[in-house]
């Protein structure tokens, strides 16, 4: 239960922080993804697949963010069906600025551990979910 109340605690800590930017933690996990993937974007279930946090309404999540003018859909001149997502300017933007204090509130959850437990907090929750 530790685990989970834990979760909670950062999950709303970090909601309360992206709340001003009109952003949910999901939408800032994309953004996090789509800044890191190549220009030409990632189709849907490849974001959805690499979230933190499983969501069934990866299509909503995507829609409000495009609604935002975050991110935009491209199709693939190869395979019409297929639309990739990548982040627009104004994304990158937004995730410049939200940076330092994403960094200043992940160092502020952190200050009452130390680095060797933080590195064993990690290598403990690796296991849990078989990434180890």
């Amino acid at each position: 239960m530790y685990i989970l109340r834990t979760a909670d605690v950062m999950r709303r800590y970090f909601d309360t922080l992206l709340e001003p930017y009109g952003l949910t933690g999901q939408q800032y996990n994309v953004l996090r993804i789509l800044r890191g993937a190549t220009s030409e974007g990632l189709q849907t279930m490849e974001i959805a697949g690499r979230m933190m946090e499983k969501t069934p309404g990866i299509t909503g999540l995507i829609d409000r963010l495009e609604q935002k003018s975050l991110i935009e859909r491209r199709r693939c001149d190869k395979d019409r069906r297929c639309v990739y997502c990548a982040i627009t300017r104004e994304g990158l933007e937004l995730l410049a600025e939200l940076d330092g204090p994403i960094e200043q509130a992940d160092e502020q959850l952190m200050a009452r551990v130390t680095n060797k437990e933080a590195g064993e907090l990690v290598r403990m929750l690796r296991a849990i979910h078989g990434d180890e």
